[in-house]
């Protein structure tokens, strides 16, 4: 296995480790399974959320026993200093763990930001948790490439990772997340393999590799065989041919006009509709056998796919043309409304 130093945080982590969500549809004995197979292939870094239902509490009791050969990484919604320290204390209970590596503001999007980073904010929870040892570096995890790049340029000295969406597909995150590692950010990958939407997947993590622009990927595993399959990607990240960087080319435009990056230029929805979670919910349905939790999670949010009135605003947004309203309507037809 080949391991990189996480930015400034010293921590020497496998280039290739553990994406936790996939463990909410295992059980017990499973995850447990699964971490005794990143123990033997040497995927040391373990990311995990508070949002995650019961990944926090499985992977704690896999843990058990082992704790310290593993770096820790979780990550909570809560953007007000009193939940972010309630979810920090849950985090601990949960991964039956007395401090946590990495403790990461959750998907933040450039309207919580200056409430999570201003007095009485998530940070000065964070901040505080660091102090005293609970946790031992700060990282933020976003989708929207304005947010990051603000995170980056304003909370560059207090911030020490970043996650961000980074796969063939989705390369928009470039240019910054190559800026947060000049300044010694540690970047990390998420949805390396574009939420599933990638079947050769020892490319994709060849091409984040070399991408220059990533420390490592955190694909998700909810099996041994899953684990096997990344463990044996690790090994051959070797540089791309010619050939292959066309094949990335030929798939960026295979997927391009049916494939949400998530950037966000397509809001403000006229009616409310949060369009790239929307897109993010049905590819879980689809792509993570998470259907009771993508459907409840659907559910929960203020506007659905089935109330757009088809103005067509943000198709004239969205820089990679996609059909927004047609694939609303598929969305809709997904979960029924």
């Amino acid at each position: 296995m080949k391991y990189k130093e996480l930015g400034k945080t010293g921590l020497k982590c496998a280039v290739i480790s553990f994406g936790g969500i996939p463990i909410q549809r295992s059980d017990a004995a499973n995850t447990v399974a699964v971490v005794d197979a990143l123990e033997k292939y040497g995927m040391n870094y373990i990311d995990t959320a508070r949002g995650y239902t019961v990944s926090e509490e499985y992977l704690g009791a896999a843990l058990e026993g082992r704790r310290e050969k593993f770096i820790l990484a979780t990550k909570s919604m809560s953007r007000d200093y009193e939940g972010m320290k309630k979810d920090v204390e849950i985090s601990l209970k949960n991964l039956r763990t007395d401090y946590i590596d990495v403790y990461q503001l959750h998907n933040l999007a450039l309207k919580d930001y200056d409430k999570a980073f201003g007095p009485g904010g998530a940070y000065e929870a964070l901040a505080e948790a660091k102090a005293a040892g609970r946790i031992r570096h700060i990282g933020v995890t976003a989708h929207s490439l304005d947010a990051l790049k603000k995170m980056i340029e304003e909370q560059g000295e207090r911030i020490e990772t970043v996650m961000f969406p980074y796969n063939i597909v989705e390369t928009q995150g470039d240019a910054v997340l190559k800026e947060a590692r000049a300044r010694g950010i540690a970047t990390i990958a998420m949805k390396p393999m574009a939420g599933g939407n990638l079947d050769d997947g020892k490319l994709a993590l060849r091409f984040i590799e070399a991408s220059g622009a990533i420390d490592i990927s955190i694909p998700g595993m909810g099996s041994v065989e899953e684990v096997e399959r990344n463990a044996s990607a690790a090994e051959e990240l070797t540089p791309l041919t010619e050939e292959e960087l066309k094949t990335c080319e030929t798939i960026r435009r295979e997927l391009g006009n049916h494939f949400c990056r998530r950037c966000g230029y397509c809001a403000p929805c006229t009616v409310g509709i949060d369009i790239p979670s929307n897109f993010l919910m049905v590819n879980y349905l689809r792509k993570y056998d998470l259907a009771d939790w993508a459907r409840a999670r659907y559910s929960g949010m203020a506007h659905h796919a089935g109330e757009c009135i088809g103005c067509g605003e943000c198709e004239k947004r969205c820089p990679y043309e996609l059909p927004i309203r047609e694939m609303l309507k598929d969305v809709a037809g997904e979960f029924g409304v």
